[in-house]
């Protein structure tokens, strides 16, 4: 049960994150940069994150962080909230919705990886099987779109999606190893304060944060990102990595693409092809077999 209760909190994450590229894409066509949407984002969410800290610090069993953990939850949170999330946003300048969710999944394989090299956990082989169905998918949606008129720049997008997923498997990995010492309530509530910083940063540089200029359905999308597809997941990710462990949430999310070609079809008006229909099914076979190994 405890396994399977992980596994659905990064199903459900893997869903609520989804959700983002369609949001980034419903906002872009109101003229909106990437850094003035993810500054929105934070911004909107930033006070929810800051009551919960003000609760997690009111309790009596509040077990204060070293100086050490501090730096690697500010570390972390920057990596994944601030140096993935916007590396992601620009990637929807170029690309569509459904294929930047297919080839963000390319960051599994970095966690292995990382995990495997630099910390020897050992690869089983039904985690290579699983990914090399996810990956098989991913490849034939990728080369399905070589020659779309739907994407604007295939390669620069493609490249700032997969530095999106080696930031943000740097981010799954040390997670792995901080959430259980410091929990996972309030390393996400501190690793998001602590990613907002750099982001108003980077927004007054590029801007001098002129980013209240824009018409109303624009914030009205902030908002819901701020909640949907920020506040939800992030503690619902960091419970399911405390609960399945970095490489299989990683690849259980790995789901997410299913969801998103589906909902850009819909709302967005992509067109999905024979080709991405069968990549998400191997992504969610992938899924399947990880699944059936927890359960064993």
């Amino acid at each position: 049960m405890y396994y399977w209760l992980g596994a659905f909190l990064v199903f459900f994450a893997a869903f609520c994150f989804a959700l983002k590229g369609i949001f980034i894409k419903l906002a872009f066509r109101y003229d909106i940069d990437s850094i003035s949407l993810l500054t929105l984002r934070m911004v909107f969410s930033l006070p929810i994150y800051l009551f919960i800290a003000w609760r997690l610090a009111a309790r009596e069993q509040n077990v204060k962080l070293s100086l050490r953990e501090w730096g690697w939850v500010s570390i972390l949170g920057i990596m994944g909230y601030y140096v993935a999330s916007f590396f992601n946003f620009e990637a929807f300048n170029y690309i569509t919705a459904s294929l930047e969710r297919i080839l963000l999944f390319i960051y599994p394989t970095f966690v292995l990886l990382i995990n495997a090299f630099f910390r020897q956990k050992p690869v089983s082989k039904l985690q290579l099987l699983a990914l090399g169905l996810t990956y098989s998918g991913i490849l034939l949606a990728f080369f399905e779109n070589i020659d779309s008129a739907q994407q604007t720049n295939l390669f620069l997008g493609a490249f700032w999606v997969i530095c999106s997923g080696l930031a943000y498997s740097l981010f799954l990995v040390g997670g792995d190893k901080i959430i259980p010492q410091v929990g996972p309530q309030k390393f996400t509530t501190y690793a998001l304060i602590a990613a907002t910083v750099p982001v108003m940063i980077h927004c007054f540089i590029a801007n001098r944060f002129q980013i209240w200029h824009y018409p109303s359905e624009v914030y009205w999308i902030g908002i819901t990102m701020a909640i949907l597809v920020t506040v939800l997941p992030t503690f619902a990710i960091a419970e399911g990595i405390k609960r399945v462990g970095s490489g299989n949430a990683s690849i259980i999310a790995s789901i997410g693409p299913i969801f998103t070609i589906f909902l850009a079809t819909y709302i967005l008006d992509e067109n999905i092809s024979l080709p991405q229909i069968l990549g998400t099914l191997l992504v969610l076979l992938g899924v399947f077999l990880i699944g059936w190994k927890g359960k064993k």
